[in-house]
């Protein structure tokens, strides 16, 4: 008779409970962290300069560990072959752990080999997500093999400056990540929200666009394209006013009204939301009318952060054999997720000498949001599905 161990427990019984665990708990520890440095109540040495260890932790630490559970377990459901599991999974979690602590040991580390454990992990999810599409040959799905590949990239490129290997990449490294990460979120859209909306609103149609699905994405790869070649003026202004018009255009046709009754659906549309609006502050930030670190927290505190928190909440119902609905205090979650993001966002062009009040509220509800999912979420993540079934 096999023995069971630690490894035999739910929590890698498939790549959501483990990963999206991970990227609770990082979101708020990170930061917790961030904050104290930021105020000048913590000094640690570490391999990061300290805006690009933020930038670094929140795109290739909390998001990649969201793309990584939801990956893992979208393939499996896409393919019908197996992901990652038990000791595979937890391996596969171990080097994601290994890459947010090791910059804590710069000094005693060797720079290259702190930079190695942390970039290592990209690659490793492509490749481990590419097995079951080439099983199948589901080519299509080869996009995420490339945009995770992308991801690597601009990690490589962040890594690179702190080396000496290449001098100021680690800033197009950053803008490189959020526009995959971005473009990801795009594609992903495309193929959740029609299926979620008729999902959670009986007798609801939608409008699917593949014109407009391609117009979304390529409109905003233009504008991230430009921001990297640092091409700015009416050319990036008149872009990024495209990208707002056609994904306004193609939300509108799954929009349908009742969405607003289910905090699963709105959650979701009101974070696409902040992603049309990062595009459209990145047109005012075109004329300096407002600063590009607006536009920027609009796609990453907004458009990521409102939409991981969403997706993650939902998968994690329906892949546990659950009923999808939230709980009473998820939903405030949802609410303060979207408080975090108007605090750091749009009150700082209302109120530009309240800046540091304001980024400080929005903190504060960030880890209330997070707290929140870690109470709600880490005993359905840790127990067995309870209609029996695997995963």
């Amino acid at each position: 008779m096999k023995s069971s161990t630690i490894f035999d427990y739910p929590l890698f019984a498939l790549g959501f409970r483990a990963f999206f665990g991970l990227a609770g708990l990082s979101a708020l520890i990170l930061i917790v962290l961030w904050n104290a440095i930021f105020k000048g109540e913590l000094t640690l040495s570490n391999y990061f300069a300290n805006t690009y260890w933020h930038a670094h932790e929140m795109l290739l630490g909390y998001s990649v560990a969201v793309i990584a559970g939801f990956l893992l377990t979208a393939v499996r459901n896409w393919t019908g072959r197996p992901t990652l599991t038990g000791d595979q999974l937890a391996g596969l979690c171990l080097l994601w752990l290994y890459g947010r602590i090791v910059p804590f040991y710069a000094g005693l580390l060797p720079d290259a080999l702190i930079a190695l454990i942390d970039f290592s992990f990209l690659p490793a999810l492509a490749y481990q997500i590419s097995k079951p599409i080439m099983q199948v040959r589901q080519y299509r799905n080869l996009i995420f093999i490339g945009l995770l590949l992308l991801l690597a990239l601009g990690n490589g490129l962040i890594h690179a400056e702190i080396l000496g290997i290449q001098e100021n990449s680690a800033w197009p490294g950053i803008q490189m990540v959020v526009a995959t990460i971005i473009i990801m979120i795009l594609v992903i859209a495309g193929r959740v929200f029609p299926f979620f909306t008729e999902r959670g609103l009986p007798g609801a149609r939608v409008v699917r666009n593949p014109i407009m699905d391609g117009l979304s994405i390529a409109a905003a790869a233009l504008v991230f394209g430009l921001q990297l070649f640092n091409i700015s003026g009416i050319v990036l202004a008149l872009i990024a006013v495209l990208a707002v018009a056609v994904n306004i255009i193609r939300v509108a046709g799954w929009y349908v009204q009742r969405i607003w009754y289910v905090p699963l659906l709105w959650v979701l549309y009101i974070g696409y939301g902040w992603v049309i609006l990062g595009f459209g502050l990145t047109a005012f930030s075109a004329y300096e009318l407002v600063a590009p670190t607006l536009a920027l927290h609009a796609f990453t505190v907004g458009g990521i952060g409102v939409l991981t928190l969403g997706m993650m909440a939902r998968v994690s119902l329906g892949h546990t054999g659950r009923a999808l609905r939230v709980s009473n205090a998820m939903a405030i979650g949802f609410v303060l997720i979207n408080v975090a993001a108007l605090f750091r966002v749009l009150l700082p062009i209302a109120l530009p000498d309240w800046y540091g009040v304001l980024v400080y509220v929005s903190t504060l509800s960030w880890l209330a949001t997070f707290s929140l999912f870690v109470f709600v979420y880490a005993p359905i993540l840790t127990t067995a599905r309870i209609d029996g079934q695997e995963g």
